[in-house]
């Protein structure tokens, strides 16, 4: 239903989509995947400063130490699209940012 809704959305394109997955969205969607990585010491204190605890709490961290999320992404996606940005410090946050910005305008001169 997911897919479905946003199709429409996604054929017109200039989209940017924020979730904690991607298996089921399909490859056309998009020119580049940027998986968010974060040490797993950063990781435990950020998620126990929002409240998550015991199995919710474990289950993120195994998450990020198995690196779940950006296999996820290599299976679901070409590999050369797919790109993993540290996200430990707000530094981090400022240069994510700004290297997901260099990608849209490149791309943006080279697509238009």
């Amino acid at each position: 239903q997911v897919v479905d809704e946003l199709e429409a959305r996604m054929t017109a394109g200039g989209v940017i989509v924020d979730y904690h997955g991607c298996d089921f969205f399909p490859e056309r969607w998009f020119h580049i995947v940027f998986v968010l990585r974060t040490d797993n010491s950063c990781l435990y204190d950020r998620l126990q400063s929002r409240g998550y605890s015991g199995k919710k709490l474990q289950d993120n961290i195994q998450c990020e130490i198995f690196q779940t999320l950006y296999e996820e992404a290599v299976l679901s996606y070409k590999k050369e699209i797919v790109h993993q940005l540290p996200s430990n410090t707000p530094e981090d946050l400022e240069r994510n940012l700004d290297q997901i910005m260099q990608w849209i305008e490149q791309w943006m001169k080279d697509n238009n």
